[in-house]
């Protein structure tokens, strides 16, 4: 790994050990972002161009990003080797592999970003890339239920995301809330190093969460977590984020609930390299064959099977405490790595994590946020101030 020569003041290793022991709120700044833990959980504040915003994120996490990128880099992707056209790749090649197909298809911002996040973190750029790019090559629930279905016609939006427990991801996770200039503020549920997104709300009330499938080889187009974050940073209606994926190259094969929570409506998308196709709320198609008026469920197999006997024998009753129990297990896999619960419309948010030791997240407690009410928090002026001694910067 290229190390590039950082100093950091002292201080940081102390406030980062008062973080991560629990404590309620911890502050460090740099530039015109801060980082704070809120509820026990790690929440990253980023705000300006693309690259001050990667230099933040950067100096801010350096040490979760260098270990996250360490171990998805240089452990997990020794483990094994993937079949391609007959070529058996490590996967770091074969990522860097993709992002050679794909570079043409992603907006020049986003690699702005990540030459920031590269050099606030003292880490190369080639291997920011690469744990950038990692969701393209490993393909979770959804359900968005209002109207009817709800004990009072709120709409909430759930994403189970199942995903690798065992890759020490949850060790990194965070909340970030990112004010990028002359774009719309937003929620990235996240984890150190990745500027891409699979779960997220922004200020104009859209919420999106993304489910991924089969489709390995199809990477000609736009990464997931790339079209998921354009929806977040620009859809100002739900029309505007389908929009996002009807008018972009798409990889892979991909599924996503998105939701609008000023007019109370959401679909359940299929957006895949190949395909693409709308289902509203009360519709049925031939992967989900159980229509439920005032909801969109997306799962595969007996976990969609368990979530719609859920939502039917709550319909009418739902609230959020109740709309939480939808994401227990049955419906979330025993690699849930964090559940999310968004009432789309307050900007409120409830949100899980998987233990240390790779406990679903669907088990673990669920603390409460609200989007607008983080956007309005501010640095104590006694928080620390980093200063990052590199060349240029």
């Amino acid at each position: 790994m290229a190390r590039h020569s950082i100093k950091l003041k002292a201080t940081l290793v102390f406030v980062l050990a008062f973080a991560q022991a629990g404590a309620e709120t911890v502050s460090a700044r740099y530039g015109k972002g801060f980082i704070e833990t809120v509820k026990g959980c790690r929440v990253l504040h980023l705000k300006g161009t693309p690259y001050e915003m990667g230099v933040q994120h950067g100096v801010l996490l350096r040490e979760h990003v260098r270990e996250n990128i360490r171990h998805l880099i240089d452990e997990m992707g020794k483990e094994k080797k993937l079949d391609i056209m007959g070529f058996q790749l490590t996967p770091p090649k074969m990522i860097n592999m993709i992002i050679g197909i794909q570079k043409k298809h992603v907006p020049a911002n986003y690699f702005e970003e990540l030459k920031g996040l590269a050099k606030g973190a003292g880490v190369s750029l080639e291997q920011v890339q690469q744990a950038n790019f990692i969701p393209e090559l490993f393909h979770c629930s959804g359900f968005a239920i209002m109207d009817d279905a709800t004990a009072d016609g709120t709409l909430y939006h759930g994403r189970v995301l199942d995903y690798a427990t065992d890759w020490r991801l949850q060790e990194h996770a965070v909340l970030m809330v990112a004010e990028p200039d002359g774009k719309i503020p937003f929620l990235n549920v996240s984890f150190a190093g990745f500027i891409g997104s699979v779960t997220g709300l922004n200020m104009e009330k859209i919420s999106i969460g993304e489910m991924g499938g089969r489709g390995f080889g199809l990477w000609d187009g736009v990464p997931m977590a790339i079209l998921v974050r354009m929806v977040l940073e620009n859809a100002k209606t739900l029309d505007e984020a389908v929009d996002v994926f009807k008018n972009n190259p798409r990889t892979c094969e991909y599924y996503y609930v998105v939701a609008d929570g000023k007019v109370n409506r959401a679909v359940a998308m299929e957006a895949s390299a190949k395909r693409f196709e709308l289902i509203k709320p009360g519709e049925k198609s031939q992967r989900l064959p159980h229509p439920i008026e005032g909801a969109v469920l997306m799962s595969a197999g007996k976990r969609y099977e368990e979530l719609v006997r859920r939502v039917r024998t709550n319909y009418g009753k739902l609230k959020a405490e109740n709309a939480l129990r939808l994401m227990d297990c049955g419906v979330a896999m025993k690699a849930n790595l964090h559940n999310v619960l968004f009432e789309t419309k307050s900007t409120r948010f409830w949100y899980s994590l998987a233990s240390k030791d790779g406990q679903p997240a669907a088990t673990q407690k669920y603390s409460s946020f609200q989007l607008s009410e983080l956007l309005k928090r501010r640095p104590p002026e006694d928080a620390v101030k980093l200063r990052l001694a590199v060349k240029g910067l």
